[in-house]
């Protein structure tokens, strides 16, 4: 549904949600290594997240890396998509028209508009706080490591 560049995004915020705060800044090779991403596409995706600090926080330095503000943690998901220009996937055609509407539909546009308005909810709804509290408990996971 995302790019890869998107996917690698909410990983890595919602693990730095997890993990850091301002006294304990979380580094990029943690970041990479525990979201199973390269480093360097890792610091790139971070360098866009951390852009007038809008999701993530960072310094630099021996004590530096990343972390997130109280605030940043109460952001909705959507936040995440719109910082790597990606919040208008939700409102696509499912199956890519430029076009679909009520007046000149797809074949799938009638089932997919619960479908699509649902998706948008959630990351509308959902809090990277949310997200990250859920994964306190182990069951839940943001990478393919065993």
């Amino acid at each position: 549904m995302f790019s890869k560049a998107t996917e690698y995004a909410i990983r890595a915020t919602i693990y730095i949600a997890q993990k850091g705060n301002i006294d304990n800044k979380i580094g990029i090779n943690e970041i990479s290594t525990s979201i199973d991403s390269p480093q360097h596409f890792t610091a790139k995706i971070l360098q866009i997240l951390s852009k007038k600090n809008q999701i993530i926080s960072s310094t630099r330095g021996p004590n530096g890396g990343f972390y997130m503000s109280s605030k940043a943690l109460k952001l909705p998901v959507r936040a995440i998509l719109k910082a790597m220009n990606e919040d208008t996937v939700l409102e696509k055609c499912v199956i890519g028209l430029n076009k679909c509407s009520e007046i000149k539909p797809c074949p799938l546009h009638k089932q997919y508009k619960l479908i699509k308005l649902q998706l948008i909810q959630l990351f509308e709804n959902k809090s990277i706080e949310e997200l990250a509290e859920e994964m306190k408990d182990g069951k839940l996971y943001i990478t393919n490591k065993k």
